[in-house]
């Protein structure tokens, strides 16, 4: 074997575990070095605070600027003014939609809501994008061909049969699907940059205006080619059916997402997006060896074409689910697999720093601003919950003599405050979850108002089980090198 191979080997391996690494050293951190610098520890432990206290107030600003831009585009008839814009029927659309074991009614859901759409245009074809082994599959097809075939301009079933040198999950059924599309697209002759392609999942319901707001926005946007499209999806469509767990966690992800709109410089794609076949076609449609596959694909184009790679926001909302089996039990296991599984994009951070080396055409401060927005995300994930709610008692246990200090004595008392400061931001996140749902016609019983306060007060315990935990469990698996599988997240 070359020294290459070998070199090669050895930095990939140190890419994909360093960021795992320093989430373990940043746990126990307080632990190893309390017996000989506790005064570090606190310094750390405050810094820590007051990032998180920033990071609240950052949501809280944003998450308030999204729904008031929100509110601002709903009273615009984007229909309307594509009919005024000349070329705009040029452009056709293909809603990929990857699937696996769902159910018949889920799936007809989510396609009503596209029957629905406002855009003038019959120019929408459907594609679900099936997976072979499911035995259910065909037959799913041929109902949904039947009921809903004259509602689109053509409907496409893509059966993909999992390769040996794929994983199971969205990305290789995706570029399965895209590929097929890519084909249809050929023979009709159509340019690939006048195809937009929205994946959309399974259980996502696409506001009416999508198609109008995108075409609109896709046309106006001079540099089309290497964007990518986001509404956020808010996770809202059963929300009076979870256990409050859940829902905390269901309300906790749709204010994130809603402040991650508007935050343009930073926006990345969650879920479901859109984009055009033309820059799928060039990166050579998503990666089929990863899991989570919504921001690999923007760094797939990034490394690509460099700055020009951006995601723009549409200030409308997508309606999904959150995980409800029907059992608690079982949907709590259900939704600490899918955290897991969204916390095994720390996986990322390994791709595009091997990436960093090997695109000399793209500048290095770009580069290094993506990075360290990955290495944010993911390094506060699995850490959050232990630094700000069990570390600032440690040094004083540890090191007894440091409770004797000024510092040792105040830490506590310090730590505690810029915490309730940060947990007073929860009065913001109730005021917006009622009116999000409210503008999806999911209201707020009285007997109900209550509980949205109270819930709260299980954040902590929810936030270790549901999020530190499983986020934890994807960075340890990454550095013992024990891949996850993709399993489905149940939703009835």
């Amino acid at each position: 074997m070359s020294e290459y191979i070998i070199k090669s080997r050895f930095f990939g391996r140190l890419f994909e575990i360093i960021i795992p690494i320093t989430s373990w050293v940043m746990i126990t951190f307080p632990l190893w070095m309390s017996p000989f610098h506790p005064a570090l520890v606190a310094y750390f432990i405050i810094a820590f605070d007051l990032y998180f206290f920033y990071s609240c107030l950052r949501t809280v600003y944003y998450s308030t600027l999204s729904y008031r831009l929100i509110e601002e585009h709903d009273k615009i008839n984007f229909a309307s003014l594509l009919k005024k814009v000349p070329k705009t029927e040029d452009y056709h659309h293909f809603v990929i939609i990857p699937n696996f074991k769902e159910p018949l009614y889920k799936l007809e859901e989510t396609v009503k809501a596209i029957v629905k759409s406002d855009y003038p245009y019959k120019k929408i074809s459907l594609v679900l994008a099936f997976e072979k082994r499911e035995e259910a599959a065909t037959e799913k097809g041929i109902e949904i061909q039947k009921k809903y075939g004259d509602y689109f301009e053509s409907i496409l079933f893509s059966y993909h049969i999992l390769t040996s040198d794929e994983v199971a999950g969205k990305a290789s059924n995706q570029t399965h699907a895209a590929r097929q599309v890519d084909e249809y697209v050929t023979k009709k002759g159509w340019a690939p940059e006048q195809v937009i392609v929205t994946i959309c999942d399974a259980d996502s319901l696409l506001p009416a205006n999508f198609f109008s707001y995108l075409t609109y926005v896709y046309h106006r946007d001079e540099n089309r080619k290497y964007h990518f499209y986001w509404a956020p999806v808010l996770l809202y469509n059963n929300f009076w059916k979870l256990s409050f767990f859940v829902r905390i966690q269901a309300t906790l992800s749709s204010i994130l997402r809603l402040s991650f709109l508007s935050q343009k410089e930073k926006l990345i794609q969650i879920s479901t997006y859109a984009t055009n076949m033309w820059l799928l076609k060039q990166i050579n449609f998503w990666d089929v060896d990863i899991i989570p596959e919504d921001w690999h694909v923007y760094f797939q184009a990034f490394f690509t074409f460099g700055e020009k790679v951006k995601t723009l926001p549409l200030y409308t909302m997508v309606s999904g689910d959150a995980v409800y089996t029907g059992s608690t039990i079982k949907t709590f296991v259900s939704r600490y697999e899918q955290e897991k599984r969204w916390a095994w994009g720390v996986s990322d951070i390994g791709y595009t720093l091997k990436k960093f080396f090997t695109t000399p055409h793209i500048k290095p401060l770009p580069k290094i601003k993506k990075i360290l927005y990955l290495v944010e995300n993911h390094l506060f994930w699995p850490t959050s919950f232990f630094i700000l709610t069990i570390s600032a008692s440690i040094p004083p246990i540890i090191n007894p003599s440091f409770k004797r200090t000024v510092l040792g004595f105040l830490l506590p008392q310090l730590s505690g405050l810029i915490l309730t400061l940060s947990t007073s931001m929860i009065l913001v996140y109730i005021y917006l979850d009622v009116k999000l749902r409210q503008k999806i016609n999911i209201g707020t019983k009285l007997i109900n108002v209550p509980l949205l306060f109270v819930q709260w007060y299980f954040l902590p315990f929810i936030s270790f089980l549901l999020s530190s935990l499983p986020a934890l469990e994807s960075h340890t698996r990454m550095i013992i090198g024990k891949k996850i599988e993709y399993k489905v997240t149940e939703k009835i």
